[in-house]
C-alpha cells in the first residue's frame, strides 16, 4: 500500500483551535495500525487540503493521538507527502545547526503569522499508517513542518515558542481575521472579506 491511496476519499473535519485542552496535552502513542487509523489519515488529508495547509496533527482534529500528515515542499520545492505515527524529531546541534527565521502560522490559530527561528533541517522517525518504520529528512519548509507538527503532538503550539511581543502581534492578527473562519472551518469554507457576517 502507498500513502497516495490514503490521500483521497476522506471527510473534511472541523479544525480544533488553540485553547482547547487537547491542543495543549501530550498525545498517546498509536498502537493499532488498522483500518480505523487509515480512515483517520484520509480524513486528515481531506481536512488539511480544504484548509490549504501543509501539515496537520491529530490534535488539530480533536484527537490526542500521536499522528500527523503532511503535503509540503522541501528546500528544492519538491512536494513531499506522508503520514507519520509516533514521530520523534531530531535537529542538528553545535556547528551543524543553522537557524532559519521565517514566518510561521497554524491552522488552529488562523490569520496569524509571526517569524520563528527553527533549525533549517530536521530528521523525523516514526511509523507509517501500516506500522512500517519510516525516516523523513526535511529541509526548507518541510523541516519547519516536521518540527511544528511534532510539537503539536507534544502539546506545544508555535505561539509557545514566540517572545511575548511576537505573541501579542500574533494575537492581534488572529483577532482581526478570525471572523472569516467559521467555528467548523474548513467544513464550512472561510468567508471572503466581502461576505456578510
Amino acid at each position: 500500500m502507498a500513502i497516495e491511496e490514503l490521500m483521497t476519499g476522506g471527510t473534511i473535519l472541523p479544525i480544533t483551535r488553540w485553547g482547547t485542552p487537547v491542543m495543549h496535552e501530550q498525545t498517546k502513542p498509536v498502537t493499532d495500525f488498522d483500518d480505523d487509523l487509515r480512515t483517520l489519515v484520509r480524513d486528515m488529508f481531506a481536512t488539511m487540503r480544504a484548509a490549504r495547509g501543509v501539515g496537520l496533527a491529530a490534535t488539530q482534529v480533536g484527537l490526542g493521538l500521536s499522528l500527523f500528515v503532511y503535503e509540503c515542499p522541501d528546500g528544492d520545492e519538491r512536494i513531499q507527502v506522508g503520514a507519520i505515527c509516533n514521530p520523534v524529531v531530531t535537529t542538528p546541534t553545535g556547528k551543524d545547526r543553522t537557524l532559519d527565521k521565517t514566518e510561521e502560522g497554524c491552522l488552529s490559530f488562523p490569520g496569524g503569522y509571526q517569524p520563528l527561528a527553527r533549525p533549517d533541517t530536521a530528521t523525523c522517525v516514526g511509523q507509517d499508517p501500516w506500522g512500517n518504520e519510516v525516516t523523513v529528512v526535511g529541509d526548507g519548509l518541510l523541516a519547519r513542518c516536521l518540527q511544528h507538527e511534532t510539537d503539536h503532538l507534544n502539546g506545544i503550539v508555535f505561539g509557545d515558542r514566540l517572545s511575548s511581543r511576537s505573541y501579542r502581534k500574533l494575537e492581534e492578527q488572529h483577532a482581526d481575521l478570525v471572523h472569516l473562519y467559521p467555528d467548523d472551518w474548513p467544513v464550512t469554507p472561510k468567508k471572503t472579506t466581502g461576505d456578510e457576517e
